[in-house]
């Protein structure tokens, strides 16, 4: 039976798992309150999305929980394992995807790649949402959305005691899976290359020793193709436990195989498990008969490539695995949903504080469906390539490489102040040279003796960075903001504060030193001046106007 009392909030979140959990405690980073409601009795128990990459941890890192994140991951794996594709553990070695996985990071970013498991990472994300002030209620799942000029009116059920009651919110987010009954509610499709394979992912532990069979091959995730079996190794740091995910069964490189996914009986792999049978694709991975394995527990997935019609329905948002899924590979699942998070988290609260006109919200399905598209693309390449070459590569798109992926993709919407010329969708992170639309480079300063990024100076308010000869771009910033009521952190680079011993801050942001940049709360290039302007105090009303999507003009 529905209580007559509503409960009020601002941002209701359906789904508490990594994308809900990672939105809570982005808004509440934010000072907007928030509900999470997640069905499960509390965080994960599987040890999935272990694949986190560089935008990611630099998000981690500006919630504070960088440290803490890479602890947990090397206890649990080495830091700078490799991918690789193998026959079995004990085979040849087939192909080299990345000999280390973090080569080549240090000139981008001040964080690197890390393999963590979502069992390990979600009560740690928990823990900071709470210390921040998130209510996250377990075991309770959304039944009924209503929405109206304004706000949300939901029906969220106790799943112990069947209790329902009201939950009134002026947004919600929905992060509630690849199975959203909130996508379902509100009519939106999907729409990609559908289901792939009914996938299983095999959780053991061996009383053997697998190390030596690795030989010296670095450790981090092992794809294996042979006759029996197509899929990968996810091992622990000991070399005795871990998971193994199979896609496909039999020799996919028959001729006479065709591209009759999902039907294709080598693409049903779930279909009919049994432990026994499970056993056998294990030990064929490994690579040596009868080896001594125990398996804790078995579970069944559908691998699939598809992106929904729309991010944005109103007043509710999609998130995460319920706005697109992908199969594993390239590990772009978890990490796109957080940076749906990222994304839409400043939007919102400064929506709820007045602050930005009602376009900017729009912007999120602009920015972040362009985003989600690209990645599903990109992770059904890599799953054609790396798994199920049988597919073919006539629909498939060419291979971008992991650093444009990462950090090199780009956000072309109202709330930048984009520069003449094309607009891509991404490029690599060498390229951007902080130009609107993308992620603002990673260049190391001195700040009174301590060595921080300049990503670590993004993250709560819209950032202002000049050289000293730009400095009279300073006071007009801060006035225009002032005016429209938005916080504006302004810096010099160069100057007593912050020490650019290499002079490295103007070449990587593509301005003279009398230029100016004005990055978003999300760590995002939203405007830049290459050189001092005539006019700066028109100017700075006109940007803020446009990144905040005020339409009026009016502060």
């Amino acid at each position: 039976m529905d209580h007559g009392t509503s409960e009020d909030v601002p941002v209701l979140i359906i789904g508490g798992s990594l994308v809900g959990l990672s939105a809570a405690l982005l808004l509440r980073m934010h000072g907007i309150d928030v509900l999470t409601v997640e069905r499960h009795a509390g965080t994960a128990i599987n040890a999935r999305a272990g694949h986190f990459q560089l935008r990611t941890v630099e998000i981690l890192r500006s919630a504070g929980l960088e440290a803490a994140v890479r602890r947990k991951s090397e206890e649990q794996y080495p830091p700078d394992g490799g991918i690789n594709n193998v026959e079995s553990l004990a085979g040849r070695e087939i192909a080299n995807y990345f000999p280390n996985l973090n080569a080549g990071v240090d000139e981008f970013s001040p964080t690197v790649r890390l393999f963590i498991n979502q069992d390990a990472l979600e009560p740690i994300l928990r823990t900071r949402a709470e210390e921040l002030g998130a209510r996250l209620r377990y075991g309770t799942e959304c039944v009924s959305l209503e929405q109206d000029a304004d706000g949300v009116t939901a029906v969220i059920r106790d799943l112990a005691s069947g209790e329902r009651r009201p939950v009134r919110a002026k947004y919600v987010v929905a992060a509630d899976g690849n199975r959203s009954t909130t996508r379902g509610l509100l009519g939106i499709g999907m729409h990609g290359h559908g289901l792939l394979s009914r996938s299983i992912t095999i959780y053991f532990r061996s009383e053997a020793d697998l190390g030596p069979l690795l030989r010296d091959r670095n450790q981090g995730v092992h794809y294996v193709t042979n006759s029996l079996l197509r899929g990968f190794f996810r091992l622990d740091r000991s070399g005795n436990a871990g998971f193994l995910v199979v896609n496909l069964v039999g020799d996919t490189s028959r001729p006479e195989v065709i591209a009759a996914y999902p039907s294709a009986p080598w693409a049903r792999v779930a279909d009919g498990i049994t432990e026994q049978r499970a056993l056998e694709l294990l030990r064929a991975a490994i690579g040596v008969p009868d080896i001594p394995v125990v398996i804790d527990n078995i579970a069944t997935w559908q691998a699939e490539a598809d992106v929904a019609d729309r991010f944005q329905d109103g007043r509710v948002f999609l998130a995460g695995d319920a706005a697109h899924v992908v199969p594993p590979n390239g590990g772009f699942g978890g990490n796109t949903g957080v940076q749906d998070a990222h994304n839409l988290a400043w939007k919102l609260a400064l929506t709820l504080t007045g602050v930005a006109g009602p376009g900017l919200l729009e912007t999120y399905d602009a920015e972040r469906r362009p985003i989600g598209q690209l990645t599903v693309e990109q992770a059904f390449t890599r799953y054609v390539t790396r798994v199920a070459p049988y597919l073919g590569t006539e629909n498939t798109q060419p291979l971008v490489d992991d650093f444009s992926m990462e950090i090199g993709y780009r956000y072309n919407s109202p709330a930048v102040v984009l520069e003449p010329g094309s607009h891509p969708l991404h490029e690599h992170p060498r390229m951007s040279k902080g130009s609107p639309g993308a992620r603002a480079p990673h260049v190391f300063l001195d700040r009174h003796g301590a060595e921080v990024s300049t990503l670590d100076l993004f993250g709560g308010n819209f950032v202002l960075l000049t050289r000293p000869e730009g400095r009279a771009w300073h006071d007009v910033a801060l006035a225009a903001a002032k005016e429209f009521g938005v916080a504006l952190d302004a810096h010099v680079v160069g100057g007593a504060d912050l020490t650019d011993a290499g002079d490295q801050f103007p070449e990587a942001y593509g301005i003279s030193p009398s230029g100016a940049v004005i990055v978003r709360p999300d760590g995002f290039v939203g405007w830049r001046a290459v050189a001092a302007a005539d006019a700066p105090e028109q100017t700075l009303r006109q940007v803020f106007q446009s990144l905040l999507c005020r339409e009026d003009g009016k502060p």
